[in-house]
């Protein structure tokens, strides 16, 4: 199988995986050794981050006029003559865009401190993944079944600093335990906070803005300071990695936000439950 064609396929995989909460990286890391691709090679690890770009463009790409209306009301309301400083000053504390700053903050500086932690834990069996999905899925089935119907945050605007930094530490979980998945750990912090299932959602997809790109960035920083420079061919699987990753998610977010205001989580936490027996039965008949 040509590279490109692995490329697009991860892309795929991507793409569909990243905003749902059953975990891009379990299933990206499945998805290299069905097609028989060597995990531990730099390309393909760099791979594995630079299509997480595509994804977060997906992001932007989608609230793209939501993201200007924060950032315009934002602005407005520092610069307003008429109002009082204290109220002002309250903004940095009320409105969603510092809020979700703040909530990137709480994850980042403890996911930075274990980032050499986790590249050793992904370089262990699949058993271990599977257990964070089997272990993730029934603690998010339990909680959109008690909290789901128990929100008194329905909308983004209405979200607390509180519920904003519990959020952040919700998100540690992801990144201590890869097959988490950090949309599960937002999303379920967020119901365990009292927001409701959209505004849990649509919280997830900002914070991942500031969340993704820092990560991304920073590993693709640390392959390049190894001198993992792609060749002519490699640039041309990233490229088809890239772009199907951002016309996948782009589908996935649409559609996820339409299912959302219908439907709750406990499909994807029975996926995760079924998926996580599975990927650990596999890793201990591959074991042999």
């Amino acid at each position: 199988m040509s590279d490109w064609i692995a490329a697009i396929i991860q892309g795929v995989v991507e793409g569909l995986t990243e905003f749902l909460p059953v975990s891009s990286t379990a299933h990206i890391l499945i998805a290299q050794e069905l097609l028989g691709l060597d995990r531990s090679d730099s390309f393909w690890k760099m791979f594995a981050v630079f299509i997480q770009l595509g994804a977060i463009l997906a992001v932007v790409a989608y609230f793209w006029s939501r993201i200007l209306g924060f950032v315009g009301s934002f602005a407005s309301a520092l610069r307003a003559p008429h109002e009082p400083n204290a109220k002002r000053q309250s903004i940095w504390l009320s409105h969603p865009l510092p809020l979700v700053l703040i909530s990137f903050v709480v994850t980042a500086i403890p996911a930075f401190l274990m980032d050499k932690l986790v590249g050793d834990f992904l370089e262990g069996s699949f058993t271990m993944i599977g257990l964070a999905l089997l272990i993730g899925g029934i603690a998010m089935y339990a909680v959109d079944r008690w909290y789901g119907n128990r929100s008194h945050t329905e909308t983004l605007d209405q979200v607390t600093l509180r519920q904003a930094v519990a959020i952040g530490l919700a998100q540690i979980l992801a990144a201590a335990f890869p097959g988490t998945s950090r949309s599960m750990a937002t999303i379920a912090g967020g119901q365990v906070m009292g927001l409701s299932r959209s505004a849990a959602l649509e919280f997830s997809f900002f914070l991942s803005i500031p969340v993704m790109f820092a990560a991304a960035t920073f590993k693709l920083l640390q392959h390049l300071r190894k001198e993992v420079f792609p060749t002519s061919e490699q640039w041309i699987a990233l490229s088809c990695g890239f772009a199907t990753s951002f016309l996948v998610a782009l589908i996935v977010i649409a559609w996820f936000m339409h299912w959302v205001r219908k439907h709750g989580f406990t499909p994807f936490a029975i996926y995760r439950i079924i998926a996580g027996i599975v990927l650990i039965v596999w890793d201990r008949q591959m074991r042999g």
